[in-house]
């Protein structure tokens, strides 16, 4: 079984309300005004073009703070230390181990990834987190000019490593990606818990 995993709110915690609400209270004074400014943010096509790597991270903090009207400086320093926010969840990480040593003694399971990660935030992992060399390999959409749920960069992720489409598990926390995954004929489970994702893998595995 190919099991290919997304990175935030799977394998790292990616709660941008509160990044929000510590840099910009008087903004995010509620719970509800932070999650909107974080949806004014984040899910806002400038930072899916930074995702997508489409557009530079400056080019990005500029439109972003000039668009909401938030201190662009401030702001730039929020997005350059956001790597330092995605911290690992231990219980999934905990359980990659468990998978990699299963592959390594059986080798019935293959282990790659799929994120949405604008290029500087994915080199700042990679440099910062052993674990990521348990996969095999894996895309971040800011080096391919792709983003989820495109079909391409599934499709993209399926060619570049050889998995058949029906024998691969997308792991995701978001349910459009999850949807997007099966509609190009992959399995998919939408992401909760570490233990949630470990029985689901004691029935498939």
């Amino acid at each position: 079984m190919n099991l290919v995993f997304d990175f935030g709110a799977v394998l790292f915690n990616w709660q941008p309300d509160e990044i929000l609400r510590d840099w910009f209270p008087k903004r995010a004074q509620s719970l509800q005004q932070a999650k909107a400014l974080a949806a004014d943010v984040f899910h806002h096509p400038d930072w899916q073009a930074f995702d997508q790597g489409a557009l530079a991270l400056e080019d990005v903090v500029l439109r972003t703070a000039h668009r909401l009207e938030l201190d662009s400086a401030k702001f730039g320093e929020l997005v350059a230390q956001i790597p330092d926010r995605l911290t690992p969840i231990d219980g999934t990480v905990q359980l990659l181990r468990d998978l990699a040593q299963r592959r390594r003694a059986q080798g019935d399971v293959r282990l790659h990834f799929l994120s949405n990660m604008p290029s500087p935030f994915a080199r700042a992992l990679e440099q910062r987190h052993e674990f990521l060399g348990l996969f095999e390999g894996g895309i971040f959409s800011g080096d391919v000019q792709l983003i989820k749920p495109q079909p391409e960069i599934f499709e993209l992720l399926q060619h570049r490593f050889g998995l058949d489409p029906h024998h691969t598990l997308f792991i995701d926390d978001l349910k459009s990606n999850v949807q997007a995954a099966q509609a190009c004929g992959w399995q998919a489970v939408q992401f909760e818990t570490a233990q949630q994702l470990q029985q689901h893998l004691g029935r498939v595995l």
